[in-house]
């Protein structure tokens, strides 16, 4: 197969793997509750039952797809940050708002997706904890942070408080502006706990003025 060929056979399975998705989101914003199955997806996304199997897999696999096409998301729009950012650095506090914003700004479908990745014990190959920790290491050679800090342990800490509130507002027991809250929270706490003696003042500064979430 010529390389001109491979990259428009690549370009167009891309591109049914992107409505099988889109199609698979739909449907749980039309019934949150409904049993996604490939045949209802497939009517949906207009395509065979065997091209969401050959692109996505079983059932359980679509959920692995969605955290995917999630992450994609939050990668694209970190880079977004990054490139606005002096030096190219992209902070913690971007992606804990950008991850929550996510999670958010579709609740339908998160609610649902959460649900699903806690019930199928998916583990995932990437997520917002990878990158978080990404920002807190580069927050310590930047000098904002102490150089005695784990920027790993301390990212766990904040990823364990976001998730936390994360399966709180899945449950609906707090609303969009509580999880943020609780999230930057967590963050916050972390971040002035381990600043650098000149930065403390500035990370102590959300703490003083947001209090408690």
């Amino acid at each position: 197969m010529q390389p001109v060929e491979k990259g428009l056979r690549e370009r167009q399975k891309a591109q049914r793997r992107t409505r099988i998705l889109d199609a698979t989101r739909e449907l749980l914003r039309e019934n949150p509750e409904s049993m996604i199955s490939a045949e209802r997806i497939a009517r949906r996304a207009g395509v065979a039952p065997a091209t969401v199997y050959n692109l996505i897999g079983p059932r359980d696999k679509i959920w692995e797809a969605l955290a995917a096409g999630f992450m994609d998301r939050l990668e694209r729009r970190l880079a977004a940050s990054a490139r606005g950012a002096s030096g190219g650095a992209v902070d913690p506090r971007q992606v804990v708002e950008a991850t929550v914003r996510l999670f958010v700004g579709d609740p339908v479908v998160s609610r649902r997706m959460v649900r699903e990745w806690e019930a199928s014990g998916l583990v995932f190959r990437r997520g917002p904890l990878i990158r978080l920790r990404q920002a807190m290491a580069d927050a310590r050679d930047r000098g904002l942070l102490r150089t005695d800090v784990d920027t790993d342990a301390l990212a766990a800490a904040v990823a364990t408080s976001s998730v936390g509130a994360l399966h709180q507002w899945v449950a609906g027991l707090i609303d969009d502006d509580r999880f943020f809250a609780r999230a930057v929270f967590a963050l916050d706490v972390a971040l002035a706990a381990a600043a650098a003696a000149p930065h403390r003042d500035r990370f102590l500064e959300p703490l003083r003025v947001g209090g408690t979430a």
